[in-house]
């Protein structure tokens, strides 16, 4: 006979909101269906403050692509190293670097740490802190004075060279501009991460036209067919990037096919207009592009769905260019759409998607 566990209320309570480690090779999959990172370099997040940086400095943490080992390099300060490593034997209970998330704040789901090649000098744990304050107050966030942190994810152990990965319980409720990373107490970290969705400020002008999709707006590439040179959240990024890496790019294929990805927009509207950026794929650009909508609340719809509908035929486009469509080239017909799709013919490189529309009247 099994004898029930009775914990207390407080016990209970502790238990249930821990958060939970998620293996490495499951990390993407967690997180980059429905989810972005905060403090993606690419979205303009910017490291405001360290406790220390001497073998290796702050600002890597926050680069997009995985980390690369340069073994037998060394600089004036020690081995090279592709993160942020601070000096041995810490006076202070931890090492920290204070960062301003790339979009205007953001909810989080979860936290990623990679230690990848700090074999012997990781971070031996680590902790995340936000809060939510204003420009004006920036430099209260810098010191090391500052009381207004709140825990995201409390103490956890981290191992040498290897992604670690936590889901918080739920997605905290509170939105925040600024975090802090602490290192218990001192060593490397290659990478870190932080999952979650983006609360965006939006025009105050109802029929203000903007990006619907755009990540710093809330929108999320959540799947794709293929994404083998290049991801598909780098599509909704800012800018028109610096090369072919910072773009998405399938693999070549053979013989009839198409590729595509998944959008849900920041916020439902009423599409006006399309962009296709091919900057930097001059050789590898798709040779049309097609573009669907679908106006499903509640759940993304696959890509076989029925509820798509096309709002642009096939289009040939070129090289290294933004091709814009607009006015009879789409037949959105003023209809309010959560989800669009590009699809690629056949297979190829896009730089940046941008759906620009406007907010649904009243009662749409």
């Amino acid at each position: 006979m099994e004898v029930p566990i009775v914990l207390p209320e407080s016990i209970r309570s502790l238990v249930q909101q821990s958060p939970t480690p998620i293996k490495a090779e499951d990390i993407d999959a967690t997180f980059k269906s429905d989810s972005i990172d905060l403090v993606n370099k690419a979205l303009g997040s910017r490291i405001l403050a360290c406790s220390d940086e001497w073998f290796a400095a702050a600002e890597n943490l926050t680069t997009p692509t995985p980390p690369i080992r340069k073994p037998g390099v060394f600089t004036y300060a020690g081995a090279w190293y592709d993160g942020w490593e601070t000096r041995r034997h810490n006076l202070e209970p931890f090492d920290w670097v204070v960062l301003r998330l790339g979009a205007a704040s953001g909810k989080v789901k979860g936290v990623e740490v990679d230690t990848a090649f700090f074999n012997g000098n990781q971070a031996p744990e680590i902790a995340v802190q936000g809060c939510f304050v204003t420009d004006d107050r920036e430099e209260e966030v810098k010191s090391k004075e500052f009381v207004e942190w709140e825990t995201i994810l409390s103490k956890q152990e981290c191992g040498p060279s290897q992604r670690h990965g936590w889901l918080l319980p739920k997605m905290t409720s509170t939105a925040y501009t600024h975090v802090r990373l602490q290192m218990f107490p001192d060593g490397g970290i290659a990478r870190f991460r932080l999952f979650g969705e983006v609360v965006p400020v939006l025009p105050q002008d109802l029929n203000a036209v903007f990006d619907l999709a755009a990540t710093v707006n809330g929108g999320v590439a959540i799947s794709c067919s293929d994404q083998h040179f290049g991801t598909k959240d780098n599509l909704l990024l800012p800018g028109r990037g610096k090369d072919m890496g910072d773009g998405w790019e399938t693999k070549r294929s053979r013989g009839e096919h198409i590729d595509w990805v998944i959008v849900r927009l920041g916020l439902p509207g009423v599409i006006e207009k399309l962009v296709v950026d091919t900057a930097h794929f001059r050789g590898n650009f798709p040779q049309k592009v097609q573009v669907f909508a679908a106006d499903v609340s509640g759940r993304a719809p696959g890509h076989d769905d029925s509820a798509w509908t096309e709002i642009l035929s096939p289009q040939k486009t070129g090289p290294d260019a933004e091709h814009e469509y607009s006015g009879e080239a789409l037949s959105a017909a003023g209809r309010v759409f959560g989800y669009v799709k590009l699809v690629i013919i056949p297979d190829g490189g896009v730089k940046r998607f941008r759906v620009y529309g406007r907010r649904p009247e009243a009662g749409k």
